[in-house]
């Protein structure tokens, strides 16, 4: 049970750095379905910055949060496309999104056979002798329980997007450009300044996502697949109700019917070793479709509840004032 609170924690660390960076674009007015493709980009450039800085004998401590920040600008860079076509060229953004998404799994193919000079579309994270990831070197252990320091880095970011929305001027205004962007504009904030902002800061967070899930899900690898997190994350964000702290205890649901859809062949029912879930004479089939189910039922009866801002997906024109 332990090892199953220890990899929900690990699913829930990447459904909210994603989500909370989806809550960050549709804050500021513009919808991001390109998470789930941001998260391959910024997964992708995280392993290959990775694999560049052990090779020049970086300390992986060092090397991880570098990579963590490479995969931050990668997500970032990418999401500035959603930016530019739904702010300045006023597209639909829904079809932007999705046509990221697309592009996202093609470049990332593209890019590892570049990398790896044959058909294998997968960059795995490669050691020396003189450094090898393991939990040893990024982990830590409270009584029983093993920790990655990914959710130090995740419960920062929370803190940090809560302060963001809630206290400073920067999230006030944001949330403005969200909710009634004629009026933001009435008294001098620049609109399409703060729905940048907004999308930026998305693909930012969906990168590290991106990378922290191919870092710990994923087995240090990437493969232009996340397994349709970014869409999860969605549905995380929307029965958040587009909040930071509300974000983090759905991540926490989410991410427990996404173990148990992993490793139900493996949990104990009576802690004897003796009796698993996967004899309880359940298809596997249901185990593995189990996250996606309570996604549509969590939608079903909350959605209605959900506030999501008001400009959520209207392009602003100055001129409609």
């Amino acid at each position: 049970m332990w090892l199953l609170l220890k990899y929900t924690l690990l699913y829930a660390a990447v459904l909210t750095l994603v989500a909370m960076g989806g809550m960050f674009s549709e804050r500021s007015g513009v919808i991001n379905i390109a998470l789930e493709g941001i998260m391959v980009v910024g997964g992708l450039m995280g392993v290959v910055a990775i694999n560049l800085l052990n090779a020049w004998g970086v300390p992986v401590f060092l090397a991880v949060i570098l990579a963590v920040l490479a995969s931050a600008v990668a997500g970032l860079a990418y999401s500035s496309l959603l930016a530019f076509s739904a702010i300045n060229l006023k597209a639909d953004q829904t079809i932007g999104g999705t046509a990221l998404n697309l592009l996202a799994t093609a470049l990332a193919m593209v890019i590892a056979k570049r990398i790896n000079g044959s058909d294998s579309p997968k960059i795995v994270y490669s050691t020396n002798t003189n450094a090898s990831f393991n939990s040893s070197h990024f982990s830590f252990q409270i009584g029983p329980l093993t920790l990655n320091w990914f959710l130090v880095i995740t419960l920062v970011c929370i803190a940090l997007a809560w302060f963001i929305l809630y206290r400073s001027r920067f999230g006030l205004r944001l949330m403005a450009c969200g909710e009634h962007p004629q009026a933001a504009d009435s008294v001098g904030i620049n609109v399409y300044k703060m729905r940048y902002a907004g999308v930026t800061i998305s693909g930012a967070l969906a990168g590290m996502g991106g990378f922290v899930y191919a870092m710990t899900t994923a087995n240090c690898s990437s493969n232009g697949d996340v397994a349709g997190f970014g869409f999860l994350a969605l549905a995380v964000m929307i029965f958040g109700n587009w909040k930071p702290l509300n974000i983090a205890g759905a991540s926490l649901l989410f991410g427990l019917f996404k173990c148990i859809a992993a490793a139900y062949a493996s949990i104990d029912i009576n802690g004897d070793g003796v009796f698993l879930l996967a004899d309880i004479g359940i298809s596997a089939h249901l185990y593995r479709m189990l996250p996606y189910l309570i996604t549509l039922l969590v939608l079903a009866f909350t959605s209605k509840k959900s506030r999501a801002p008001k400009a959520e997906g209207i392009p602003y024109d100055k001129g409609s004032r």
